[in-house]
């Protein structure tokens, strides 16, 4: 009798700990990943990354723009339903002073070219290859889109992804005056 208490004692502890550490791991991964470092009303740290043809963009270049800055991966459902929208409102806002920078997070070149020709994306795709400017930004959940204003001021962050109507209207909220 005085064995099985002991086992039963032993058992319940070790999925008790097993439980504790999930939990934890749960809520670092989950709960406070839903906010990122980079907040309305700052001002957007300047990065330098290479789009698809080898140049380099820097978003300091962009004053005067509004900005759609969205990071995404060619591995997240919501980021491709939006990418046709994107590029719907792109061709749309262009000509209106917004730009749209997509940057892929960690991918290689190959699979995000790959993405870029299934979707017919005509606007910016970035490469974040180390991660660098996820990192900078604070980025949990993909897709995160920064909605930067002409004078480089971030107007709104949005986690999740977005429905065609949705990036309309959050391409006009930037579009410079």
């Amino acid at each position: 009798m005085a064995k099985k208490r002991k086992r039963l004692i032993m058992r319940s502890s070790i999925l008790g700990t097993i439980a504790v550490v999930l939990g934890y791991v749960f809520y670092i991964n989950f709960m406070s990943g839903q906010e990122t470092d980079v907040h309305e009303g700052d001002t957007a740290p300047n990065f330098v990354l290479t789009n698809m043809d080898g140049e380099q963009v820097e978003l300091e270049e962009l004053r005067g723009k509004g900005v759609f800055l969205n990071f995404w991966g060619t591995y997240c459902p919501p980021c491709e339903d939006e990418m046709p929208y994107m590029e719907k409102q792109y061709d749309k806002y262009e000509d209106r002073g917004v730009e749209i920078l997509a940057v892929n997070v960690g991918e290689s070149e190959l699979a995000v070219e790959r993405f870029v020709n299934r979707h017919d994306l005509t606007f910016p795709v970035l490469l974040d290859k180390n991660k660098s400017v996820l990192d900078r930004y604070g980025v949990g959940p993909l897709p995160s889109t920064f909605l930067i204003d002409e004078n480089g001021v971030v107007q709104r962050v949005l986690l999740g992804g977005m429905t065609e109507e949705n990036i309309g209207e959050y391409m006009e909220e930037i579009e410079p005056s």
